[in-house]
């Protein structure tokens, strides 16, 4: 048995990217850290390799593992999501002891997180499930961290975790999040507005380049341009880096690249939810429909040969139309945030969460892929008003869009014009208008749903919640079908 000061501070099982910066960046701030992953070889490769000349103790075996940590047991698992994590907390539990700590840093689903959090309390199991952003780079020098689940173990984490933890202004971009998912939850939404962010960035670029012709290097000093205003972000900075990286040849590295996206589900997830909850996150839901449409490949190739255009070609300012899909992509980004946090809003309701919808904004400004200036807006309104119920009705956002508003309107016209596809710009912006409108045509819909169906209709003029049913055709009854949903 090892002495209490020879004892590790935290364990991590799994030695892939992130589990492995992770570990290297516990060592870098005084933790002492146990790993141990399924195949051996792995941690003979990390020991001989980057962890070579530091403090951290290779464990073979599970059972040497937890005997390698100090009590209460800390355990983060950095391993696939789904089943291979409930494997291993299957494996974990038989040598665990009640108060002793299983912290899950995988992309989990939510759902999954919050039953862990229940199974594992009725054995005296504290189950944390954390978001964990930034990749690999962050995971070494300071990610941000999303931790919920079990509040009793945050005590016996924090330091660790906000130590690790990228910092702005000396603050640390980890806070505990929520009981249960929550945790899981707030990182799927930070995953799926990162969706839509990636594609708004694409689809600036394809309207200057295939829309407007410019070259790569002039798309390249835009973007240089840009992430010295409003649109400052860690997304905006490595688009201006990617299009500055050239073939041996001369050509640019992008051109090269094949055009169809993948995903890792996240993004699916943010917007099924969505549905579930009854939150209209359109912008990101069109964000994952681009990358499946992306995927079409050999199918689009046919179809470009054989469906006309029938488009415009681009004349007119060329400074002024970069300006107007400038103002395109912050007001869209301002809608895809303001989606997100409606969601979240939505889901803290129904999941019984208290969130701290400012705080989620800190969280996020270091760190994690979505990083950005703009976060900073964000926290500023919900610390002016906690209980603010959207974005878009916060001060300083009614001004930003006022003034980009005659842009977004010109770009995603201009789009329309010249045949460039902008699902997210003009999702975002019919949203925009959708939102802003005292009245939309849901009474048509709501007559149509109740003349074949007889699901009934509120009126103007009557109290909410009374409803009514008409006989249109004078052939049917006056029974209506109270039993669906309105």
């Amino acid at each position: 048995m090892k002495k209490a000061d020879q004892l590790a501070d935290i364990g991590v099982v799994g030695l892939a990217v992130m589990g492995q910066n992770l570990a290297l960046n516990m060592n870098d701030k005084g933790y002492k850290v146990a790993v141990y992953n399924r195949t051996a070889s792995k941690v003979d490769e990390f020991m001989r390799g980057p962890a070579q000349n530091s403090e951290i103790i290779a464990c073979y075996e599970l059972k040497n593992f937890i005997e390698t940590l100090q009590k209460p047991r800390r355990v983060m698992l950095m391993v696939k999501a789904g089943e291979v994590v409930d494997n291993f907390i299957q494996q974990l539990a038989p040598y665990l002891e009640q108060g002793d700590i299983i912290i899950d840093g995988g992309n989990s689903l939510f759902n999954d997180s919050d039953r862990r959090t229940q199974q594992l309390a009725k054995q005296g199991i504290l189950f944390v499930g954390s978001g964990v952003s930034g990749g690999e780079e962050g995971a070494r020098h300071g990610p941000s961290l999303m931790p919920g689940g079990n509040k009793a173990a945050w005590p016996a984490i924090q330091d660790i975790f906000q130590s690790i933890s990228a910092h702005v202004d000396g603050e640390p971009c980890c806070d505990w999040v929520g009981n249960g998912g929550a945790g899981h939850y707030v990182k799927m939404v930070h995953n799926g507005i990162e969706y839509g962010d990636m594609q708004l960035i694409c689809e600036a670029y394809q309207m200057m380049r295939e829309g407007m012709g410019l070259s790569g290097n002039e798309i390249q000093q835009v973007f240089a341009e840009w992430n010295e205003g409003v649109l400052d972000s860690y997304l905006i900075e490595i688009t201006r880096d990617i299009l500055s990286v050239k073939e041996a040849d001369g050509t640019l590295l992008i051109d090269h690249i094949l055009d169809t996206a993948g995903q890792k589900g996240t993004g699916k997830w943010t917007g099924m939810n969505a549905l579930d909850l009854g939150t209209p996150l359109t912008l990101i839901g069109e964000a994952v429909f681009a990358r499946c449409l992306s995927a079409l490949k050999d199918e689009r190739v046919t179809a470009s040969q054989v469906l006309p255009a029938e488009a415009a070609t681009f004349t007119g300012d060329k400074r002024e139309m970069i300006d107007a899909i400038r103002d395109a992509l912050y007001a869209s980004k301002i809608i895809s945030y303001a989606q997100g946090y409606m969601l979240m809003r939505e889901a803290a309701t129904t999941y019984g969460w208290e969130l701290n919808y400012g705080g989620i904004a800190m969280m996020w400004r270091g760190g994690c892929i979505i990083r950005s200036q703009f976060l900073s807006n964000i926290h500023d309104a919900f610390e002016r008003n906690p209980n603010l119920q959207n974005l878009l009705l916060d001060s300083f956002f009614i001004d930003a869009i006022t003034e980009a508003l005659p842009g977004w309107r010109k770009a995603v016209g201009k789009a329309i014009e010249i045949g460039v596809p902008v699902p997210t710009f003009s999702s975002a912006l019919s949203f925009y208008d959708g939102y802003r409108s005292k009245r939309l045509p849901a009474n048509l819909l709501q007559a149509q749903r109740d003349y074949f169906g007889a699901h009934t209709y509120e009126r103007l003029d009557k109290p909410r919640g009374k409803f009514f049913h008409t006989n249109w055709t004078g052939r049917g009854g006056d029974v209506s079908a109270s039993h669906y949903a309105v």
